[in-house]
C-alpha cells in the first residue's frame, strides 16, 4: 500500500486534526474497507504543508489539510501502476589502449571482456548485465552504487534514453510493453545538472513550464493556481520572486535550484518520474528536503525512480525500494529494512552504530577490489531473493487488481493525473490516450518567444555591447569616408566602404553563436519529453532575433548613409537599410545554424571567422567575377557577402546620367595622374583627333553603369540580390531545424 500523504499537522483553529500513518491503518483495519487511496498531485497540493517548515523551521505558510469529508467522494482504491524491467543488458564498444607488446599477442579474455567478436583495436564493455526489478506507484525506488556502477545508465535505459537496438531486455508497464511515445507523455526525466534560464524567477520558470505542459483549454488563472500550489509543495515560497541566477548573477540556493528543476518536470503530474542523482552537490538538509518532496510526489500516485550516491540515515527512511549495482550487476534488490538481514545472511552483519548504506557500499567496494570481485555477492543475492519469494509467496494477490494499462491510465486521468490534455477513452490504444504535445504550434511559439524576450531583456548589457560595436564601427566608417566625391578616387573609396560595411554586418552577427550553445541542453531536456516542437523553437528563435536586427540595421544605415554621401535620396536610403537588414538576417541565421552543429563556443568562433573571411575573399571586391578561376567560381556564388555587396553597388551606381569620370580625371589612377593639367588637355586633344571623338575636360567618360560593368556586376538586379540574401537566411534556418532534428536525439548508442 502507498504511504499516506497527509503527514503535516493542521494549523490551530482550522480543523484540529492530525493524520498519521498508524491511525489510518487502524481505521482501515476497523472498517475492513478498501485501502485509502493516495490523492493526486492536484489534490495533494491543497493539503500538504511546506516541507521547508517541517525540516528547517522556515516561515513559509503551511497549507491546511482537507477535512475527510472533502475527500469522501474520491475513489478509495489506489491506482496500480507497476513498471517492470527484466534482463536489461547494455554493452558499448571502446578502443583498446595499444602498446607494442599487445600488438604481438592475442588480447586475453577477462571478466570484463566476455563478449566474442572483439578484435585487436576494440573491446566490449558491459554497462548493464541482466538487471531486473520493478517499481510501483506510491513508492520511491533508489538505485545505488559507486561511481561507474551503472546507476545513471540504468535510469537512462528505463527512461528510453538508450537506443532500442542497443538495450537488451524488456520494460513493461502493468505487464504491457511500454511504447516510447507513450512513455514521453506519461513520464518526466530530471537531469543531474540544473538546466534553467538564469534570469527568470522561480515563479516565472514554473509558469512557463505550465504554459508548455498544461493544455490551452486550462485557463490562465488555473495555471497560476497550480504553479502557486506547486511552489508551496516544493518549499519555494520565500524564493518565488528570486531569479535562478548564474556565475555572474546571485540567485537561489543549490537546493532550491534542484527543487525548481523537479518542479518544471512534474507540473503536468506525470505517472513516472526519473531522476539522475537529485541530491548530488547538496548539503544533508537540502538533500533531505528534495527527497521528502519526491516522497510526496510518489504518494500522489506516481512512480519515482532515482539514482543516488550515498543517502543519509534520514533519507534512507524515505526510500521504499533499493537497488544496489556493482559494475552493471545487481548485488541487492529489496526494501531498506531487509538490508541488515541480507548482509547478516551473507556473513557480514551490519553494526548497529553504522549507516546501512555506507556499510553496504564500503563492502561492495572492498569486494570489487578483491580477485573474485562481487561475483559471490551477485550469486548470493539471486539465491536470497528466490528463497525470499518462495517463503513469502507474494504472487497470491494480483497487485494490479486486474487493470490493463489502458484502464489504469484512463482511471488515472479521471483522477487528475496527466493533465496535459488527455482523454479517458479506454477504447483507444494507450499511446493514443494522451496527445503528443499539450498545445498547438502557434501557442508554443508565443510562449517560447515570451520566455526568450524575458530572459534577454534582463541582460541588456549583451545587446548594449552589440549596439555599441555597430555604432562605433559606423562612426569610424562615417568619419573615414566623409562625403566622398564623384571622382575616380571617390569610386575606389566607395567600393572599399561597401566591402567593409557589408562584411561588418556579418562579423557582428557572431554574437548569436553562444545563444543556442547555452540553451542546447535546456532545449534537449524539454523536447525529449515533448514540451514543445522543434519547429516551434526554430521559428520563435528567429522571431525573437528580428527586433534587435531591425534596430541595429537602422542605426548603422542612419549613421553611414548621409555621412558618406551615398546616392539615391530617401528611396536609396530605404533600400540601403533593407539590404543591411537582410545581411544581418542572413548572417544571424548562418551563425545560428553553426551553433546547432559545433560543440563549443571556441570552435564555433574559429569556424565563423574563417568562413566569413572566405566569403569576403570571393565576394567580387578583391577580384572580379570574370577573373576568378573556374575551379573557385562555385564559392563566389556561395558567398553571403557577394549579394549584398552587389546590391549596394547597384543602389549607388545605377543612375546612367551620373558621371564619375570626366575628361582629364581618367588619368587620375594612372602614372599620368601627376602630369600638369595643360599637358593632360593636350593628350585629350590628341586622343580626340585619333578617335575622331570630341573629348574635353568636361566630357563624361565613365558613368555609374560603366563602373558596374567594370566590376562584373551584370547578371543580377539589386532586388534579386536582396531577395537572394533574404532567402539565404531562411535556408540556414531550415538547416538549423534539421541540425536540431538530427542532433538532439539525446539517446545513447
Amino acid at each position: 500500500m502507498s504511504k499516506i500523504v497527509a503527514e503535516n499537522m493542521l494549523q490551530g483553529g482550522e480543523s484540529g486534526q492530525f493524520y498519521d500513518h498508524q491511525r489510518v491503518q487502524q481505521s482501515m483495519q476497523m472498517s475492513q474497507a478498501s485501502a485509502y487511496s493516495s490523492p493526486t498531485l492536484g489534490q495533494m497540493l491543497k493539503r500538504v504543508g511546506d516541507v521547508r517548515k517541517e525540516v528547517t523551521g522556515d516561515e513559509t505558510p503551511v497549507h491546511r489539510i482537507l477535512d475527510m469529508s472533502e475527500t469522501s467522494s474520491m475513489s478509495q482504491h489506489s491506482l496500480p501502476f507497476i513498471l517492470s524491467f527484466n534482463n536489461l543488458t547494455y554493452r558499448v564498444k571502446t578502443r583498446r589502449k595499444m602498446t607494442f607488446p599487445a600488438i604481438l599477442r592475442r588480447p586475453p579474455v577477462t571478466e570484463d571482456d566476455p563478449i566474442p567478436g572483439e578484435n585487436l583495436f576494440t573491446r566490449t564493455k558491459v554497462l548493464l548485465n541482466d538487471i531486473s526489478g520493478e517499481a510501483r506507484d506510491g513508492e520511491i525506488v533508489a538505485v545505488l552504487g559507486a561511481s561507474g556502477s551503472g546507476k545513471s545508465t540504468l535510469i537512462d535505459g528505463l527512461a528510453n534514453r538508450i537506443a532500442k537496438e542497443s538495450l537488451g531486455g524488456t520494460i513493461t508497464l502493468n505487464g504491457e510493453p511500454l511504447d516510447s511515445r507513450l512513455l514521453k507523455v506519461i513520464s518526466a526525466y530530471v537531469m543531474q545538472d540544473d538546466l534553467l534560464y538564469p534570469m527568470l524567477t522561480v515563479e516565472e520558470t514554473l509558469m512557463f513550464a505550465a504554459e508548455f505542459r498544461l493544455p490551452r483549454t486550462l485557463s490562465k488563472s488555473k495555471k497560476k493556481l497550480r504553479v502557486q500550489a506547486l511552489i508551496d509543495q516544493l518549499g519555494l515560497r520565500n524564493a518565488a520572486k528570486t531569479i535562478i541566477g548564474d556565475e555572474g548573477h546571485r540567485g537561489v540556493s543549490g537546493g532550491e535550484r534542484r527543487r525548481v528543476s523537479i518542479g518544471i518536470d512534474i507540473i503536468h503530474d506525470p505517472i513516472i518520474l526519473f531522476l539522475d542523482e537529485p541530491t548530488s552537490g547538496l548539503d544533508s538538509t537540502s538533500a533531505y528536503m528534495v527527497v521528502k518532496v519526491l516522497q510526496r510526489i510518489a504518494q500522489s500516485g506516481s512512480i519515482v525512480i532515482m539514482s543516488i550516491h550515498q543517502p543519509s540515515y534520514r533519507i534512507l527512511g524515505l526510500l521504499d525500494r533499493m537497488l544496489f549495482l556493482s559494475r552493471g550487476q545487481t548485488v541487492y534488490s529489496g526494501s531498506p529494512m531487509n538490508l541488515p538481514h541480507f548482509f547478516a545472511d551473507f556473513g557480514h552483519p551490519i553494526p548497529d552504530s553504522e549507516n546501512r548504506t555506507e556499510f553496504a557500499l564500503d563492502l561492495i567496494r572492498e569486494l570489487e577490489g578483491s580477485p573474485g570481485g562481487t561475483k559471490s555477492l551477485v550469486e548470493f543475492n539471486k539465491t536470497w531473493q528466490n528463497t525470499k519469494r518462495s517463503n513469502q509467496n507474494l504472487e497470491t494477490v494480483t497487485p494490479t487488481h486486474g487493470l490493463s494499462l489502458k484502464e489504469a491510465i484512463s482511471a488515472s486521468i479521471s483522477r487528475g493525473k496527466l493533465v496535459s490534455g488527455t482523454t479517458s477513452d479506454i477504447h483507444t490504444s494507450p499511446a493514443s490516450m494522451v496527445p503528443t504535445y499539450a498545445n498547438p504550434f502557434w501557442k508554443e511559439m508565443i510562449v517560447l518567444s515570451q520566455r526568450s524576450f524575458t530572459n534577454s531583456w534582463r541582460v541588456p548589457e549583451l545587446f548594449g555591447i552589440r549596439l555599441g560595436a555597430i555604432v562605433v564601427t559606423g562612426f569610424i566608417l562615417a568619419t573615414m569616408f566623409w562625403q566622398l566625391d564623384d571622382s575616380p578616387k571617390g569610386v575606389q573609396e566607395r567600393l572599399g566602404f561597401f566591402a567593409f560595411a557589408m562584411s561588418t554586418t556579418f562579423y557582428t552577427c557572431a554574437d548569436a553563436l553562444p545563444v543556442f550553445l547555452q540553451e542546447r541542453y535546456i532545449f534537449m531536456r524539454e523536447t525529449a519529453y515533448n514540451a514543445y516542437r522543434r519547429s516551434s523553437y526554430c521559428l520563435s528563435h528567429a522571431i525573437v532575433s528580428l527586433p534587435a536586427l531591425i534596430f541595429l540595421s537602422f542605426a548603422f544605415a542612419a549613421i553611414t548613409f548621409w555621412a558618406v554621401g551615398l546616392d539615391g535620396g530617401f528611396s536609396g536610403f530605404l533600400f540601403y537599410f533593407a539590404i543591411i537588414l537582410a545581411s544581418f538576417w542572413a548572417g544571424n541565421s548562418f551563425v545560428t545554424f553553426l551553433s546547432g552543429v559545433v560543440p563549443s563556443v571556441m570552435l564555433g568562433y574559429t569556424i565563423v571567422v574563417a568562413i566569413l573571411a572566405y566569403f569576403l575573399l570571393f565576394s567580387g571586391f578583391f577580384m572580379n567575377r570574370d577573373r576568378i578561376p573556374p575551379y573557385w567560381i562555385w564559392f563566389h556564388y556561395l558567398s553571403l557577402v557577394k549579394y549584398p555587396y552587389e546590391a549596394v553597388l547597384q543602389n549607388e551606381f545605377d543612375d546612367p546620367t551620373k558621371c564619375f569620370v570626366k575628361g582629364i580625371q581618367m588619368f587620375d589612377n594612372s602614372p599620368l595622374g601627376n602630369v600638369p593639367n595643360a599637358l593632360k588637355e593636350k593628350l585629350l586633344n590628341t586622343m580626340s583627333n585619333t578617335l575622331n571623338v570630341k573629348i574635353s575636360s568636361s566630357t563624361c567618360v565613365t558613368t555609374g553603369a560603366d563602373i558596374l560593368v567594370q566590376q562584373g556586376i551584370t547578371d543580377l538586379s539589386k532586388m534579386s540580390c536582396l531577395w537572394i540574401t533574404i532567402a539565404w537566411g531562411f535556408f540556414f534556418r531550415v538547416l538549423f531545424y534539421f541540425s536540431l532534428l538530427l542532433g538532439s536525439k539525446n539517446k545513447r548508442r
